[in-house]
């Protein structure tokens, strides 16, 4: 029986395996921004980039980066960058930083739409940078993706 279930395991891992590396055969195949990308995603959709920041609210001296503090964060630093807009989503992390240790915290992640453009990246960079520095933070995560969206 302990050698069937090893075989089912294996099976099923072979098969999510699979399944897996099917869904992500597609992942690659947008255009670069600026090389005629809404015709890649369709009529009536536009190539974009999806960037998200992920923000842990945990203080390495201790304490949390409070509801009032990210509020003003938001406002201050990250809508002005981004005032067509934007999402922010309450999320529970955890990472291992550099000294070994896992760190669980609360955290906000934003998304963006947008374009892709030099001025865009910078502003991610000074939002990334600005953070770290206001709130003494190791680390801000940033996923980005090519994504098709229509509005």
């Amino acid at each position: 029986m302990t050698t069937r279930r090893a075989t089912l395991s294996a099976v099923r891992v072979a098969l999510a395996a699979a399944g897996a590396t099917l869904a992500l055969v597609g992942c690659g195949t947008l255009p670069p921004p600026g090389a005629g990308g809404a015709r890649a995603c369709g009529s009536g959709f536009e190539t974009f980039e999806r960037d998200t920041l992920f923000f842990g609210r945990a203080i390495p001296s201790g304490g949390q980066v409070s509801d009032a503090e990210w509020t003003a964060f938001l406002d201050g630093t990250v809508t002005p960058a981004f005032p067509q807009g934007l999402t922010v989503i309450d999320a529970a992390g955890q990472w291992r930083g550099v000294s070994g240790e896992v760190v669980r915290e609360r955290s906000k992640l934003v998304v963006l739409l947008h374009a892709r453009s030099e001025k865009d990246d910078a502003a991610i960079a000074a939002i990334i940078g600005a953070y770290r520095q206001r709130f003494a933070q190791e680390a801000v995560l940033q996923e980005r993706q090519a994504v098709c969206v229509r509005f």
